[in-house]
Parts: structure tokens; sequence; C-alpha cells
């Protein structure tokens, strides 16, 4: 448990939000690390000969440096904003061994916790979580690695938290069940139990908020968990971990490994580990599926979306749904999975028109910039990769005969001119006619999850049409309608 002196700082962290306090259970950072970063990060080795520090992983209750072997691989870690490299992940198949080894040899004494002590830890966490300054702390480092706004980060965060608040009710959830008398003289009796060693690989565009989806669960539930962050963002999720245990979470019940696709291989055919968590893309989701399947984990993947919104053009409160369209569909650069992709017009084409119209004058009033600078509204993609693909699919679109009523292509931003910044843009596949809702649609625009701030318009004369197109697509997630007749 909690030492009395590290219980005494971290209440003064929370009474006093000040990040001094922080540092004070963390380890002093070198010089070169102080001049680097608003804040310590033990999880950055400086001690290499090289010029970028190498992020560390955490194995065992404490932050490892990967060994250099044959099979290391580094991934250099980029400022979206500026593409400055700030760091190098290491994939190394050796710390993931020392990160299976340690929460398997933990899991036989944290599965027989007590459902009450696992949730005071992460009550404790929940209440550590909610100081300020903590989640400021977090926010800096998805700024700084990828990309998006100080407010969308806190937010990232926020949404975190709650999922270890729900976590900490867990009790109830694990209850069995029982029968009497199932058949003469046999009564019935189930128990929930935990699996063993799970491990989850989390996507760029929620650092904080998807881990956080992922490890409380299976810790509450008794379950130990090896962490596969990002590798274009660790910093959210080593910090995290490492607040959960200062809290004084027993050693190897929750571990972190960098790496990139030969880590994730080697989570999915590793003997002890029971179950696979994944959020991401299709194609790396399909994969992770079949092999963690074949290897006889439990697997479940999140994949794309392309979500739809349709628009009741005639009863629709045109200010507020516009407003509100622009916020789902370009904030945090259209990088989630519940961004707004599809808007969907029903009615008078030449009324779409003046939708349209309106709907680019207040993408316009966006301000593209660093997630730093105050009042940025929309900041850069994950990689200049990331704009390349959604520039070239924006091209596509528009030679496949789309109208391109906002090109966000070729911002630039002072101060950051070698960021991956795309501003919003707005593709109308409806400008000259409507929409054929009986035919496929096979504009680029519509068939890809581009994951960029572009929205693609359609029109339709009928919400029948509209509704038949929406439940036609290939993704899913989400759908709405706009309308003053609900």
């Amino acid at each position: 448990m909690i030492s009395p002196t590290k219980r005494k700082l971290l209440a003064k962290a929370l009474i006093f939000p000040d990040s001094r306090f922080l540092s004070t259970i963390r380890a002093t950072s070198s010089v070169k690390q102080a001049s680097t970063y608003k804040y310590d990060a033990p999880w950055l080795d400086f001690s290499s000969e090289e010029e970028l520090p190498v992020v560390k992983n955490f194995i065992n209750g404490q932050f490892t440096t990967p060994s250099p072997s044959t099979s290391s691989k580094t991934i250099p870690l980029y400022d979206p904003s500026t593409n400055k490299l700030l760091s190098n992940v290491v994939t190394c198949l050796s710390s993931l061994e020392s990160a299976v080894s340690s929460a398997n040899d933990a899991y036989s004494s944290w599965s027989n916790t007590p459902v009450q002590i696992r949730q005071r830890f992460l009550l404790e966490y929940a209440n550590f979580l909610h100081g300020k300054e903590v989640r400021k702390e977090i926010a800096y480092w998805i700024t700084l690695e990828q990309g998006k706004t100080t407010a969308d980060a806190m937010g990232d965060v926020w949404r975190g938290l709650e999922v270890v608040e729900a976590s900490c009710r867990v009790g109830s959830e694990m209850l069995g069940d029982s029968m009497q008398n199932l058949s003469n003289g046999l009564d019935t009796i189930s128990y929930r139990v935990p699996l063993g060693v799970c491990a989850g690989i989390a996507p760029f565009n929620f650092p904080a908020m998807i881990p956080l989806w992922m490890f409380p669960i299976a810790i509450a539930t008794g379950n130990t968990y090896v962490l596969k962050p990002t590798e274009r963002a660790p910093s959210a999720s080593l910090l995290l971990t490492k607040y959960l245990n200062d809290i004084g979470l027993p050693p190897g019940v929750l571990n972190v490994v960098n790496g990139g696709k030969d880590t994730v291989d080697g989570m999915l055919t590793h003997n002890d580990v029971k179950a696979v968590s994944f959020v991401g893309s299709n194609k790396v989701g399909k994969y992770i599926h079949d092999m963690g399947s074949r290897h006889g984990k439990r697997v479940q993947a999140n994949l794309g979306a392309k979500n739809h919104a349709t628009v009741m053009m005639e009863d629709a409160d045109r200010a507020s749904t516009i407003k509100a369209i622009v916020g789902a569909a370009f904030g945090a650069a259209g990088q989630r999975c519940m961004a707004l992709s599809v808007m969907i017009l029903v009615g008078d084409l030449e009324e779409s028109r003046c939708w349209v119209k309106e709907l680019k004058e207040e993408a316009e009033k966006l301000r593209v910039g660093s997630g730093f600078v105050d009042g940025v509204d929309v900041g850069p993609l994950i990689s200049k990769a990331a704009k390349s693909r959604a520039e070239d699919i924006v091209q596509q679109s528009i030679d496949d005969g789309a109208t391109c009523v906002l090109d966000g292509r070729g911002v630039t931003v002072q101060g950051y001119e070698n960021g991956n910044f795309l501003a919003p843009t707005i593709i109308n596949l409806s400008d000259e006619s409507y929409v054929d809702s009986n035919s496929p649609i096979g504009n680029p625009a519509y068939t890809e999850e581009i994951f960029a701030p572009v929205l693609t318009v359609l029109t339709v004369p009928s919400l029948d049409e509209a509704i038949s197109i929406t439940n036609r697509n290939a993704y899913g997630n989400g759908c709405a309608i706009f309308t003053s007749s609900g």
C-alpha cells in the first residue's frame, strides 16, 4: 500500500495543484530534459549517446530502458505541429517477454485480492486524476505528441476518467448466478472470474481516453495487464501508469511496452496473454482479430467508422444545426471514430446549396494551428503520411466529379510551416443533381474513412432515401437526424 509520506504528497498535490508537488513524487529530470519539456518525464532515457532520448517501458513497477538487440527496431516520434523529432520508440521483444512475465507473476496474488481492495485503488486513482494540474500535465504530453488542442486534450483525459470512475463499481458486475433444483438433487452455481494476463493495443487519436477504457476495467476485475500505447504518442499512457503505481498498485499488475507491429504480433501469439483489446483502423483490426483468435485469445476490436447526419432542411434550425455539424466534422481535426464524415441534406436541391454556402462560411471561421496556441480550433494531422493520404483522397474525389466547396489543402500556419496541417474541407457530391439512393456511391470521399477534417455532403429528395443510404454504408458507429419534428 501507499506509504504515509507518499500519501501526504499526493494529498498535498490535490489540495495545492502545483506541478512542484507532482514533481516531488517523480524522479528529478536531467538538465537536458528540464530545458526541453515543461514537465519531468522519467520515462525518457537521456543517457544514450544518441541525440534523442529513448522512450522507456514500464515493467514490474518501474521504468526500464529497452535493451538493444538484433531484434530491436527504432521508431522516430515527431511533434506533428512542427515535424521536429522528439524521441525514439524502440520495439524490443525481450521487453515484451519481461512485461508478460511480470503480469503473469502478479496475477495469482492480484486475482485473489478482495474486490473491495481493488476498487479502493481505483477510487483513489480517480480522485487523484480529478486534480486539475494532474490533468493539465497529461494533456500537455497529448498535445505535444498527438497535436490536438489543449482543450481537446483535457477532454481526452476527462472522458477516460469517467471510465475509471465506472470501474469503481465493478463489484456488482462480477456477481454470479445460482439456481436450486435445476434437476433432482442438482443445484447450479456460476462465478465470474478473471481471465489472467490481458493486453491492450491503443491508437494515436485518444492517447489517454482509450487506454483508460482498457486497463482500469481489466484490473478492477482481477486481471493483470500489458498495454501497448501508440508509438506516436506514448507519454500519456506511461504517465497514467506511473500515477497508478505511485498510489500503491502492486508491481506487475499494470505494465506498458512500447513498439510497433512486432510488439503487437508478440502479444497476439504469446501463450500467457488471454485476451486482447484493440481500437483502430479496419485493416489493422481485422488482422488483430484474425491472428489473436487463431492463437486462442478473446479479442475485442473496435474498427473504422463513417458517421452520417441527416438534415431535414424544411424544419431543422439552420443556425444551430450548422454549428453542430461544423463542430462534429472538424473538431479534433476529424481524427476520431465519432467524427461526422457525411451530411445528407433532405429536400430541395437549390435550398441545399444555400445550406452548403452557410456551412462553408462557418467552417472558414475555424482557426488552424498548434494545439498549444490559444484560440486554435483545428490542430495538425498525426503524420505527413496521414496528411498526404487525406489530400490524395480529396483530389481523387474531385477527379471523380465532386465539387470541392472548401479546400483546406495547402494551408500555411505561421511559425509552424512544417506541420501536418489540413484546414476544414467540404466535398459536395450533389452540386448539380441529387444522389441516386438506389445506386452505390463510389466517390472516394464517401467510400473511404479519411480520418481528417473533411466533410462529404449529399442531397436527396426524401427521408426514406437518406435512411437507405445511411443503412447501406459499410461502416457503422453513429448517425443523427436534425429536425424540429422529433
